[in-house]
């Protein structure tokens, strides 16, 4: 195949920049963007540092160029640097950007995502996801004057103290004293869990459905919400939906819209503003009063230039019908990658929703073939995660499609050669 002759191997100028920020970064790179939480295995065969990014790609230090399925984990909605939205941003930069008096283009952006949102009565401004999620737990806590939250299994909400595990370094048993988790689509087990804590439950947080790491994810029906949604009204909790990995992917009117249902709070970022620095909650009218009485803000909340590119953004988003875009192609994209995969004789599951759509070789149940499949694409350049939900954005063409599913195709056969022990049959 094309791809074959296009291996990447040249790492070397990205090893000794990863070996400079070693020097002066803890761990290098942080997070889930870097080699620390173990994913990137072998080493070798990831890009660590990029020199720069231009619709759905990306380039190394050493040159490679990278055709992004990950999409900075979510921000690159768009493409990367989107003309309309730059130039939205860049005039906004020269105009005004962090001021002691926000700027009015907070109030045009609000004003924009209450009229898109369909849940929405009012908007409020924060930088990261975290920020959101945060934000609207304090939001029920101050307006149920309660104390509990219940998660359902496999959360990620954040990185603050309340949203992480008890065996985490530095978090303190107390800070997750009033975490309730209950399993998913599971709900005898919610008013299992509201009845034994004699019903302390301000908020019950959730994302659209189950995206989790490290396993198959599970859509959710309009059914489940409509019943996780009279659970809470006639409990009078309040209902977050989390929506910072998913927003205007599934649904320009939010992901609640999309499975049939209103929340009270719902938290976005990730596809806000493609890629400029701002998240946002979105509220019910009846949450107004407590979430004006938080004591909770940040000095570059209100910042200008990615309010304009958000208006920007959101405006492209619904000229492009994103969402049916994205449907679209992530089941053109993994019907392609199913059926390399079943020529060299793999079962690759693809789950979730196809706009942001999870890969799981079964021939294992150790993970460890996937792990050394996404290693040879990566290598090849395509740009995968081993154990993440995966993004699409707006740049990407039939073309692209096309290369990655050739060098998905080539990975498998690389694989499949290197296994003689597992007796694949195409």
């Amino acid at each position: 195949s094309s791809a074959a002759s296009d291996v990447y191997k040249r790492q070397t100028k990205s090893r000794a920049w990863f070996d400079r920020a070693l020097e002066v970064i803890p761990s290098g790179i942080y997070g889930h963007l870097g080699p620390s939480e173990g994913l990137f295995l072998p080493l070798e065969k990831w890009p660590l540092l990029s020199s720069k990014a231009q619709g759905t790609y990306f380039w190394d230090m050493d040159g490679n160029r990278y055709l992004d399925l990950m999409c900075a984990y979510g921000p690159n909605v768009l493409g990367y640097g989107d003309p309309d939205v730059d130039r939205a941003a860049m005039e906004q930069l020269m105009t005004g950007n962090c001021t002691t008096a926000p700027s009015y283009k907070m109030v045009e952006c609000a004003e924009l995502l209450v009229d898109t949102v369909a849940m929405a009565d009012w908007a409020f401004f924060m930088k990261n996801g975290t920020d959101a999620t945060t934000f609207s737990v304090l939001t029920a806590r101050a307006h149920t004057g309660k104390r509990k939250t219940m998660f359902l299994r496999g959360y990620y909400h954040g990185n603050d103290p309340w949203a992480m595990k008890a065996d985490y370094p530095g978090i303190l048993p107390e800070e997750v004293a009033h975490n309730i988790v209950v399993p998913w689509f599971d709900l005898p087990a919610m008013e299992a869990a509201y009845e034994a804590c004699g019903g302390d439950v301000a908020a019950l947080i959730a994302q659209p459905y189950d995206h989790g790491n490290f396993a198959d994810n599970r859509c959710a029906s309009q059914e489940f919400w409509a019943s996780v949604r009279q659970f809470c009204d006639k409990r009078g909790i309040v209902l977050i939906l989390d929506d910072v990995r998913t927003g205007f992917r599934l649904d320009l009117q939010g992901s609640d819209h999309y499975y049939g249902f209103q929340a009270d709070l719902i938290c976005f970022c990730k596809a806000l503003a493609n890629g400029y620095n701002m998240s946002a909650v979105c509220g019910k009218e009846h949450l107004k009063a407590a979430a004006s009485s938080l004591s909770f803000t940040g000095s570059y909340w209100m910042s200008a230039e990615p309010f304009a590119a958000c208006i920007a953004c959101i405006q492209k988003l619904k000229a492009l019908d994103a969402p049916t875009l994205f449907r679209r192609m992530g089941q053109k994209l993994t019907d392609g990658f199913r059926d390399a995969a079943r020529a060299h004789g793999f079962d690759l599951v693809v789950s979730g929703e196809p706009a942001l759509f999870y890969l799981r070789i079964a021939n294992d149940d150790s993970l460890m073939l996937h792990q050394e499949w996404v290693a040879e694409c990566v290598s090849r350049g395509l740009f995968l995660a081993s154990h993440h939900n995966h993004f699409l954005n707006a740049a990407v063409t039939d073309q692209d499609v096309a290369l990655a599913v050739d060098i998905a195709d080539d990975a498998f056969s690389v694989v499949a050669a290197r296994h003689p022990e597992l007796e694949l049959k195409p």
